[in-house]
């Protein structure tokens, strides 16, 4: 049973992959050239794509802008592997591909910065074979990146974590009393404008809308908060449309010009690039959904609602990847910084506090919290976004060096949910079984 529309994006761009998480403009024209058709239907694409169906790990994808993490190298796929730890992951792949009925399946592993495996499977259109290079929506890593470029502020000594954001967003109630570490951490106590009632069937009946972050942010701050700032921790998506206000009032800088600065830059992530429009990048990983009651194209669905403007991104699986490691590794942190990145108060909140249910305000213990813009789940730094039939996960294992990245889409008999991340999981499973990567909450 598909679910209702409040329902479907209520599972779509949250942070976990909770239940109580899930529960959550003009079309733009794109030389991708789609036509609105899927997988299994007939379609027309622009970009060059490769011929033959099924995976192409081991062919060299040679066209659009794929330039991957690794100083400009081309995102392409390894050779087929033979035997060993790649071929197992290649299989975990393909088996969850055919069980949870997906379009497509990009995956990168590397150990010790070496590459395991980048291989892609499936179509992202039908006749056109999903490639490593192409592009597809990256959601909430952004904000692993936003709380990444808050804390180099805060190593720089430009901004404390515990300045009171009214500084700079004056007309913020509360804003007095919430500070950035409140916003990067999610424990404002404001109301997630995602799982407002009425916020999925507006979304859904007209998914080309352009939000605005003053419209989102106002549908958070005109309810009562489910806590005093500070007190709890409960996911939401208003605390980092407010946080990237404040970086560019902080910095003077335009947010998507300061990421660049202080994270894609630094970690070399040439195929990721922030959008003002739902434009993404050729070539395109393109996207269909049920969530609507019909199997559709939503590529080119507008995601402005997903988080603050100028950190709605789009990536390559290279470069999610890479943002594994340099994130999760803290490699532009400092010693303080890294560990504010995983655990900037959180563990030891949560749990139900006045009208907010446990199935918000989660408890956040030393096993599975939310760090600074990155869920730390066991021994793993991760993030894994869902919206809009896109799924991806990054996740990265400190003691061993292991970064594990997937990217998704749906076919027309898709259970939904987060595929990515339960890709990711079994690959842990299989590469780190001492290891594994536990549910949030």
């Amino acid at each position: 049973m598909r679910p209702s529309r409040r329902g479907a994006l209520l599972r779509l761009a949250t942070v976990t992959a909770v239940s109580a998480l899930l529960a959550l403009g003009v079309p733009a024209t794109t030389a991708g050239g789609a036509t609105g058709t899927g997988p299994g239907a007939a379609a027309t694409t622009g970009g060059g794509a490769t011929t033959g169906g099924g995976a192409t790990t081991g062919a060299a994808a040679t066209t659009g802008g794929g330039a991957g993490p690794e100083h400009g190298r081309p995102c392409v796929g390894t050779p087929t592997p033979t035997g060993g730890p790649a071929l197992d992951v290649l299989e975990v792949a393909e088996r969850a591909k055919a069980e949870l009925g997906l379009a497509s399946v990009i995956v990168k592993v590397t150990a010790d910065g070496r590459e395991l495996l980048t291989t892609a499977l499936g179509e992202s259109m039908t006749g056109v074979p999903a490639r490593p290079d192409m592009h597809f929506r990256n959601g909430n890593i952004a904000i692993s990146y936003l709380g990444t470029a808050l804390l180099r502020l805060v190593d720089e000594g430009v901004v404390g974590l515990d300045e009171p954001v009214a500084r700079w967003l004056p007309d913020l109630p509360r804003g007095d009393r919430t500070t950035l570490r409140m916003l990067g951490a999610s424990t404002s106590g404001l109301v997630d404008y995602v799982t407002t009632p009425g916020f999925g069937e507006t979304v859904y009946a007209d998914p080309f809308r352009q939000w605005t972050p003053e419209e989102l942010v106002d549908i958070s701050t005109r309810q009562d908060p489910w806590y005093r700032p500070g007190e709890s921790w409960s996911y939401s998506h208003a605390n980092f449309v407010l946080l990237g206000a404040a970086l560019e009032r902080i910095t003077g800088t335009r947010l998507d010009h300061l990421l660049q600065q202080k994270v894609l830059g630094p970690l070399g992530l040439h195929g990721t690039a922030n959008s003002f429009t739902p434009d993404i990048p050729t070539p395109v990983l393109h996207a269909f959904t049920s969530d609507r009651g019909r199997y559709e194209e939503s590529t080119f669905w507008n995601p402005s609602w997903t988080t603050a403007p100028g950190a709605v991104q789009t990536t390559d699986i290279c470069d999610l990847a890479r943002s594994a490691v340099g994130v999760g590794s803290g490699e532009l942190l400092s010693p303080a910084g890294y560990r504010e990145l995983l655990d900037p108060g959180t563990v030891g909140l949560g749990g139900a506090i006045g009208k907010c249910p446990d199935t918000v305000c989660i408890p956040q213990t030393e096993a599975t919290h939310y760090g600074m813009g990155v869920l730390v789940l066991g021994d793993w730094i991760s993030q894994h976004p869902l919206f809009f039939g896109y799924s991806a996960s990054q996740d990265y294992l400190p003691c061993e060096h292991l970064a594990i990245a997937v990217s998704t889409t749906d076919g027309p008999a898709a259970a939904g949910g987060h595929s990515a991340h339960t890709i990711a999981r079994r690959i842990a499973a299989v590469l780190a079984p001492e290891h594994p990567i536990p549910d949030f909450g």
